[in-house]
Formats: structure tokens, C-alpha cells, sequence
């Protein structure tokens, strides 16, 4: 007996082995620290830091500028450069575990990887690939300079993980992941895995607004004939689609400053000495599904098209999902490809799926373009590559000229077809014949009315009477929006009211906190008076409704419960006209409750119940959701105040005057934290916090002169001595 316990502990013993054996997460190839310092060697690079902290990065060649900004930037946030670079090969959840496993899935299945391998010399010109090596190149710098700075398996970074970064991420601001997730209603935790991974990657939810603001006047509008721009994206606060601020300078043209995001080695938008630009996000119709006739639906090896079999595309995707310690399970899935693009296998059937933008690498070249072009021609002709997938633009030069471009990478399609429903994928007559050009989108330039403006509402309301365009010149298929938004009923109302709007007019437009009378949640305060009329127990409610005048002011003693009311009613973002709006009297019954619990009253000041929090700073905000000043909260009102994660974030302004002078226009910008957000020891961590909380400005130096004058550090990647 003695000796069968011996054998049967020994296999035990034998099996376990085994297993941690299978389980044990393989080591990666050793980063050549020798190599990453002599690339850096290549590379010059001057960093100056203004009083904000913020980068201004100078350099003789495109290509040193990119290098300094890799090395600030991650100073300051490498954290999340770092998670990039692993999401954009597939190899996040390695590191991060289960919540990260479905994002590795899709960009492996995609063949993001792939494409780039294959287009990265074909596709991208010279200079494009120069600018990301070096970028790379800083980073590898960065992790050379210290061992174990950066994480086990990240170097060397190559130019080729800096455009799959942009080739993984712009698809998820048109929503592809959306319609993903739709292909797998039937599997719910498939669903689930893929919002937790939409959260705890991009820190984006369905609770978050990508949206944006984007105001541009022409000289014949403003009172003393000056061209603006007001560059306002609403992002979250943090995370890879957070934005950073830096300012870039070399002597072959490059010179601009503007918002970032972490990986990117440009400007993603801002303003240079003679044009600036602002994005805002649009959600055209770019995506179809496909439903396939496999021959297997489970485990499908051929697809029916034109009356015959083809043979599916098969991947063998391979990752690894992090358990505990140096543990991870080893993950094997089938990815499969068809004329259409990636197919899934599904509870409910085989669907492929065409998503625009698939294939197309040049994304960072097309911003860079548009980085260096010195006029509106110049920039324009960048646009017509249409490599951006998404994302209208609003447009402003010294020269006057202003513009509104819906761009959108819309594919040529055939009309017999209903295409907001799911396609046959066994004809050729469904497969996309290429995409429509630049010139083809809804767009207006240097309009009689003298403005443009964009607040994620539709393109038909983007000017003044007489300047929008037709809507019944676009066919449907294209998806182009025509909702509006409580921000765009007030940014017409506001810009398009004034016919000569002065710089303080500008700027005070920009930051209204109200919401319109046609509105959403007007329409629901309006619905509540009249019906919660004569029930004693909302008699306070109800005159608290009737009392407001659709202002988000912070000493508003209203917009606590009606706000909250409208978002338990309609959804967080309130604009979501596809939602199915329950009763607002038990909405407001329930914010009632939330409200006497978590501050004891149902009117507590709005500035009390939406805070700006980060490290020791604790501010109240003016603003809310769909309000011009945009301020996304979450949190749970009965335990208190909730945190402001989303909204209003970088915001830049540019006057350029039409005297003839040269140089930079007149800047004023703000970030809602500061240059260093992940860096709570440094000073600033939250520097621009109590400036964005009080909606004030700094002033960017940008001179060589003014910058030094009150630089915080002047120093080159490498420097161990940094003065001023």
C-alpha cells in the first residue's frame, strides 16, 4: 500500500509539474539595451519645458523632434505608452489578464499585425517611416536608460508597433467594437468580456461621450475681423485615448502644438503658425455584416460565393492570458477571413464583417501631412487621402479661410441593397468596390454666414442658412447623421445668433452651461411638471423643476436632480435617441432617494455634487453631459459626490489677425490636469486643475525667448542634469 501512495504522490508530484511547466509564462527574447542606446545616438533632440511642465520639443530633422517626444512623453505617462504598444501587437492580456483577452483576440483576428508587416514599406513614404522610428527609437531609449523601467517583452519597440497603434484604435471611435459585440447577443459573457475590455483598456464605456466641440469664425464674422478656432475634444481623463499636450518644432517645417495621444509621434490636432484644425467625432456608416453559407457552421472550412465554394482564410491566433505571478494560459483560436474581411463564428450563424478603414496603414502619415502643411491647400490635399477613417474636421487659417469637413472613409456600395441591414455574403454584388472620395462628403468652406461649427450633431446644421449642405444629396448608406445634440442647438444658437462675435464673445460661448429649451431634458421637465403636479410627494421636486432655467452653474440648487433624473431616464450621454425611455416619475423617485441619502437633501449645489477630483486637488465644475462646458460624471449619488472622468479635457484656442503680422496666432489652452498625469510626485500632476475647474487659461510660450524665460527644465533625452 505504502509503495502504491509512493507512485501515486510521485505522478501527482510529475502532473503538477507538468502543468506549472505549461502554465509558466514563457521568457522573452532579452532587449538589446546596446542597440537601443546607439540608435539614440542618431537622434538630438532639446527639450525645454514651460512653467506648466508642458514639452516643447526642438530638433533639426522631423525625425529628432518624434524621438524627443517619445521621451517626454513618456516621462510623463509611460504607463500607458507601454499598455499601447502591447494592445497594438495583441499581447495584452499576458499582462493584464482576462479582461484584456478579447481585445488581443480582435487584433490578431483583424490582421492588424499583418497588414502593417506587409504595407510598412510599400505603403508609407520615407520620411512617414523615418518619423516612426524614431519615435520608437525614444522609446527604447527610454527603457535603456534604466533596467527595469519597462516591463518584460516590450523592447525593442519598432516603427512598425507605432502604426499598428493608430491601425488598432480608430476603429473604435466609428464603433466597429459596437457592432461587434452585436454579433454575439447570443453569448453573453462574450458581450461582457468586451465591454470590460472597452473600460479597462481605453477607459472608454458606454457611459463615456467621445465626442467633441469644434467652433471656427471667419474674419467677416467676428467684431474685429480676426479668424478663431476652438479645438475641444471630450475624451476621458485618462488612459490611451487621453490627451497630452507638446508643442513641436524643427528646422524642416514641423511646427505646431496641440493634443497627442500616448504612442502617436504627432499632433493629432491644434495649431500651427498659419493653420490649425479640431476633430470631432462623427459615426458614419462604415461598417457592414455579412451573413456567410459555410460548410460547417461550427467549425467552417469553405464559403459559398457566386454559386461556388471558396476556401476560408484560416489563422491559427495565438496568446496568452496572465493567471497569477509568473503563470498565464496559453490560448489557441481559429481566426478566419473572407473576401469581406474577418469572419466570426457565432451562436447564431458565420457573419463576416467590412469595416472601414481595414487594411489601410497610412493613418500617421496622413496626420503628419496635415501636421506639416503650411496652407489650406496643403491640408486638404492631406484630407483626400482619407487614411483617418473617421472624425469630422473644422478647419482655420491666418488667411481667413474656414472650412467643416465630414470625413469619413465611405465605401462604394451597391444601391440595390438595403445596407443598415445584414448582407448575403455569398454574391460579389455585396462586396465593397473601393470608398467614396474626399469630395463626396458633406463639407463647407468659407461660408457666406462666416462660421462653421460641429458638436457631434448632424452636418446639415454645421453653418449658417443658406451655407449647410443638401441632406438630399447623400443616399443613406452613407449613415450620415442628422440628429442634433443639446450642443449643437446651443452652439448654433450661440455662434450663428451673433453676427459679430468678439474674442470675449468667442471664448464665453465656448464654456455655456446651458441646456436649450428644445432640449431632451427640457422636454422631460416639462413632461414631469405636468403630470407630478398634485402628488404631495413630489411637490419639492416639482418646484425645484419649475424653478430651473436650464443652467449647469455649480451654485445651481436644480440641475442635481434633473440631471441625474434625465440620465437614469435616457441614458448617460441624454442625446441617444434609439433608447427606450422609461417612466420619468420612478426616474425622479429613485434620483429622490439618491439624493436625501448621499447629501441629505434633494438640492444640493450642482458644484457640490460633480468634483473635479485628482490627487489633492478637489474642485466643483460648472457643466454636464451634453452641455457645451462638457462634464461627464460617475459615481453613485446615494454615497455622494460623483467624479467628473470625461468631457471637456485639452482645450486650445487660436486668433490669428488679419494685419499681415507673422508668427504664431494668439494661444490660450488648458488641460483638465496637467503635463504629468500619472506622476502624482510631480508638480504637475494637477497644476491645471484649479485653472480648468475656474474655466481660465494659460498662455503657451512660443518664442524661443519667452519659453526660456520661464523654462522649468532645459535638457536633451539622456541629460542627467536638467536646468533651467
Amino acid at each position: 500500500m505504502g509503495k502504491i501512495l509512493t507512485i501515486i504522490t510521485g505522478l501527482a508530484v510529475v502532473a503538477l509539474l507538468a502543468v506549472a511547466f505549461y502554465l509558466k509564462t514563457p521568457g522573452s527574447a532579452p532587449f538589446d539595451r546596446d542597440a537601443a542606446l546607439a540608435a539614440a545616438k542618431t537622434y538630438d533632440a532639446r527639450i525645454i519645458r514651460d512653467s506648466f511642465g508642458v514639452p516643447h520639443i526642438y530638433g533639426q530633422r522631423d525625425a529628432d523632434v518624434a524621438f524627443g517626444l517619445a521621451y517626454a512623453h513618456a516621462e510623463d505617462d509611460w504607463a500607458t505608452i507601454q499598455d499601447v504598444v502591447f494592445f497594438s501587437r495583441g499581447t495584452l492580456a499576458e499582462r493584464n489578464g482576462k479582461d484584456a483577452a478579447i481585445t488581443d483576440f480582435l487584433i490578431l483576428a483583424l490582421r492588424i499585425g499583418r497588414d502593417v508587416e506587409e504595407k510598412y514599406e510599400p505603403d508609407l513614404a520615407p520620411e512617414t517611416r523615418a518619423l516612426v522610428e524614431a519615435y520608437a527609437a525614444g522609446l527604447n531609449f527610454w527603457c535603456a536608460e534604466m533596467h527595469g523601467r519597462c516591463a518584460a517583452g516590450l523592447g525593442p519597440v519598432t516603427g512598425q508597433d507605432v502604426v499598428a497603434g493608430f491601425a488598432s484604435r480608430t476603429p473604435f471611435f466609428y464603433g466597429l467594437d459596437a457592432y461587434l459585440k452585436v454579433l454575439f447577443e447570443g453569448a453573453p459573457e462574450t458581450v461582457a468580456a468586451a465591454e470590460r475590455a472597452r473600460t479597462a483598456f481605453l477607459k472608454v464605456s458606454d457611459e463615456i461621450e467621445i465626442g467633441s466641440n469644434a467652433v471656427a469664425v471667419a474674419p467677416v464674422r467676428s467684431a474685429d475681423g480676426h479668424t478663431r478656432l476652438f479645438v475641444n475634444s471630450h475624451q476621458p481623463y485618462t488612459g490611451p485615448v487621453a490627451w497630452y499636450e507638446a508643442r513641436l518644432k524643427s528646422e524642416e517645417g514641423w511646427d505646431i502644438i496641440g493634443g497627442t495621444f500616448p504612442g502617436s509621434p504627432v499632433i493629432l490636432h491644434g495649431a500651427g503658425p498659419n493653420l490649425g484644425w479640431a476633430h470631432t467625432v462623427n459615426k458614419p456608416d462604415v461598417v457592414d455584416i455579412y451573413r456567410l453559407k459555410v460548410d460547417d457552421p461550427e467549425n467552417p472550412t469553405k464559403y459559398e460565393f457566386d454559386g461556388a465554394w471558396r476556401d476560408l482564410e484560416i489563422d491559427e491566433v495565438k496568446f496568452r492570458v496572465k493567471l497569477f505571478g509568473p503563470f498565464s494560459l496559453p490560448v489557441k483560436r481559429r481566426a478566419y477571413h473572407s473576401v469581406h474581411g474577418p469572419v466570426f463564428v457565432t451562436e447564431s450563424g458565420v457573419y463576416a464583417v467590412a469595416y472601414g478603414g481595414a487594411g489601410d496603414i497610412r493613418t500617421v502619415e496622413q496626420w503628419f501631412r496635415m501636421n506639416k502643411a503650411q496652407d489650406f491647400d496643403a491640408w486638404r490635399d492631406a484630407m483626400t487621402m482619407i487614411a483617418v477613417p473617421s472624425f469630422n474636421a473644422v478647419y482655420a487659417d491666418r488667411n481667413g479661410n474656414i472650412g467643416y469637413f465630414y470625413n469619413a472613409a465611405i465605401p462604394i456600395r451597391d444601391d440595390a441593397y438595403d445596407w443598415s441591414e445584414t448582407q448575403p455574403g455569398d454574391t460579389s454584388a455585396t462586396v465593397w468596390r473601393g470608398r467614396m472620395p474626399f469630395s463626396a462628403v458633406p463639407q463647407v468652406v468659407n461660408p457666406v454666414s462666416g462660421y462653421v461649427v460641429n458638436a457631434n450633431h448632424t452636418p446639415f446644421q454645421s453653418s449658417g442658412e443658406g451655407d449647410n449642405p443638401d441632406p438630399d444629396a447623400f443616399p443613406p448608406h452613407y449613415g450620415i447623421d442628422r440628429k442634433t445634440t443639446n450642443r449643437g442647438l446651443r452652439i448654433q444658437a450661440l455662434y450663428g445668433g451673433d453676427d459679430s462675435i468678439t474674442e470675449d464673445e468667442f471664448i464665453a460661448y465656448k464654456m455655456d452651461h446651458f441646456y436649450a429649451d428644445g432640449s431632451r431634458i427640457m422636454e422631460m421637465v416639462r413632461d414631469i411638471i405636468a403630470r407630478g403636479e398634485g402628488d404631495p410627494e413630489l411637490a419639492e421636486a416639482v418646484a425645484l423643476l419649475k424653478s430651473w432655467d436650464g443652467s449647469t452653474d455649480q451654485d445651481s440648487r436644480a440641475a442635481a436632480l434633473t440631471v441625474l433624473t434625465a440620465q437614469r431616464a435616457r441614458g448617460y450621454l441624454l442625446n441617444d435617441e434609439n433608447v427606450e425611455i422609461p417612466d420619468y416619475i420612478e426616474a425622479l423617485r429613485s434620483v429622490i432617494m439618491d439624493l436625501e441619502a448621499g447629501f441629505g437633501r434633494i438640492d444640493p449645489a450642482w458644484g457640490g455634487a460633480v468634483r473635479l477630483v485628482h490627487g489633492e486637488a478637489n474642485l466643483p465644475l460648472n457643466g454636464g453631459p451634453d452641455i457645451l462646458r462638457a462634464v461627464y460624471p460617475a459615481g453613485d449619488p446615494s454615497k455622494g459626490p460623483l467624479t467628473s472622468i470625461a468631457g471637456d479635457t485639452y482645450i486650445l484656442y487660436a486668433d490669428w489677425p488679419t494685419d499681415g503680422s507673422l508668427g504664431y496666432p494668439e494661444l490660450r489652452t488648458i488641460h483638465q490636469f496637467g503635463s504629468a498625469t500619472l506622476d502624482s510626485s510631480s508638480p504637475h500632476y494637477a497644476d491645471q486643475a484649479p485653472l480648468f475647474a475656474a474655466e481660465k487659461w494659460k498662455t503657451p510660450p512660443m518664442t524661443l525667448e519667452a519659453l526660456l524665460a520661464e523654462a522649468k527644465a532645459d535638457y536633451r533625452p539622456g541629460d542627467k542634469g536638467r536646468t533651467p
